[in-house]
């Protein structure tokens, strides 16, 4: 009886373990796949777009309205208007340009 093998004595290695854990890693990379940010293409392009009409409309109106209030407050007549509508104008293209000059992978923001 001491000569014969257990029936409980540890496998070294069970196909059936690898065969899970090569499914498992199979799993996880569908989802990894599945769950990456699919940043490239159309949406990309429609949110630089949407920027820029948002950097350009908030450089004109935030100029105007800065300038009108400077108008009201000292009664300079158009001038203030003028100039805060020229600056936001300035101010705007200034970050389309800085956007533009980006590269795609590096985020506008870590200035």
């Amino acid at each position: 009886m001491s000569d014969e093998k257990s029936a409980r004595e540890p496998i070294a290695e069970d196909a059936r373990i690898d065969a899970l854990e090569a499914r498992l890693k199979a799993a996880r990379e569908r989802e990894e796949q599945r769950n990456r940010p699919q940043g490239t293409g159309a949406d990309a392009n429609y949110r630089s777009g949407n920027r820029v009409l948002a950097d350009l409309l908030g450089g004109l109106l935030g100029g105007t309205v800065i300038g009108w209030a400077v108008d009201a407050l000292f009664d300079t007549g158009p001038w203030g208007l003028l100039v805060g509508l020229f600056l936001g104008i300035v101010v705007a293209f200034r970050n389309v340009f800085r956007m533009a000059n980006t590269p795609p992978d590096e985020s506008p923001n870590e200035d």
